[in-house]
């Protein structure tokens, strides 16, 4: 198995900064998910989605895209 280097040779700095970035996307899915729960039947209609959309991205746990 190989491992990744950081570009400072740091094996560790790479993957504290890997995980804070795994950490952001992650915590932008659930603002997302929780904003998508807010809209109106009319805001969905201007974006060509229905609740069943919604419903299905809503239950999505946060690590899955």
């Amino acid at each position: 198995m190989s491992k990744t280097v950081g570009p400072d040779g740091s094996q560790l700095s790479y993957a504290v900064k890997r995980a804070f970035v795994t950490l952001q996307i992650w915590r932008e899915r659930v603002r997302q998910r929780r904003e998508l729960a807010q809209w109106t039947d009319r805001d969905l209609h201007d974006v060509g989605l229905s609740w069943t959309d919604i419903a299905l991205e809503i239950k999505k746990p946060f690590w899955r895209a």
